[in-house]
């Protein structure tokens, strides 16, 4: 009888592809959920008299068109694109599972219906979508972001968890459980999804990146977060003909590349961490 496969060891948090981007997004993570700890002033606190001036002792990024410190808004910026990532990658995970898992157990008209109707969500450029549903509402916050990326993201994850039922449900210890009387759903809850958690973090990983920079692509276009919410996104679309004279407004920038960076790099570290495991 075939063993039912163990997740990769703990010895895979020791890798340094995994290590490293880890660090970034909890310092990330910190700087979200405390950002008066990282000194982090008061982010409306603006005067025109400060506009576009470059960076200084306590005002290490200088201060934008509004004359606000760039550094409190970048960190008050990252609290907004994480809370959206997470929010997304969250919902769509929840959509993802039940559906991927319904339809990878069952499959049948329910498999080829929900193929067929993420197939025609999948062909429509993400940002163009999630910008045409956004234009249904007056205000854009949070929720309503998060909203339209999610309604348009959940064919992928739900691809993904029905690959992973499928390739697992036909497994030996799956067929043993099965014919001890376990049904479909102790199958799933006890054998299947246990072992399908570790692609779909991998996948999960590298959808939190896409989440993020989705966000600051609709807040640069001006149809992302409104204020008062503080997006990166926002932020660069405020200077972007001003850059080549104050080069210190692209601070934003790198915050928002070293965020997207440390999600992808550590999906990648994640699958290969787990291929050389398995």
């Amino acid at each position: 009888m075939d063993r039912e496969p163990a997740p990769p060891g703990r010895r895979l948090l020791l890798r340094f592809g995994v290590i490293a981007p880890t660090i970034v997004i909890l310092v990330l993570f910190s700087m979200a959920l405390s950002p008066s700890t990282w000194g982090a002033g008061d982010p409306f606190d603006c005067t025109l008299r400060r506009s576009l001036l470059g960076p200084r002792l306590g005002h290490p990024f200088g201060f934008d068109l509004q004359g606000c410190d760039l550094y409190t808004r970048i960190l008050y910026g990252a609290r907004s694109s994480l809370i959206v990532g997470i929010s997304v990658v969250v919902l769509t995970g929840a959509v993802g599972v039940v559906l991927g898992s319904l339809v990878g157990m069952r499959g049948g008209w329910l498999d080829a219906l929900v193929g067929q109707i993420g197939d025609v969500v999948l062909s429509v450029p993400l940002i163009l979508a999630a910008a045409l549903v956004l234009t249904f509402f007056e205000d854009t916050g949070e929720l309503q972001v998060v909203f339209g990326l999610v309604v348009l993201s959940w064919p992928g994850m739900t691809k993904q968890v029905r690959a992973e039922v499928r390739s697992l449900r036909s497994q030996t210890y799956v067929d043993s459980a099965r014919a001890l009387g376990a049904s479909d759903l102790r199958l799933l809850r006890s054998h299947i999804l246990p072992n399908a958690m570790w692609p779909l973090l991998v996948y999960s990983a590298g959808f939190m990146a896409l989440a993020v920079a989705a966000e600051a692509i609709l807040s640069f276009l001006g149809i992302g977060l409104d204020l008062p919410s503080i997006s990166w996104g926002s932020m660069l679309s405020q200077i972007r003909y001003r850059v080549l004279e104050h080069p210190h407004l692209l601070s934003p920038a790198l915050f928002l590349s070293a965020t997207v960076a440390a999600f992808v790099f550590l999906a990648e570290a994640l699958r290969r961490a787990s291929e050389r495991e398995s």
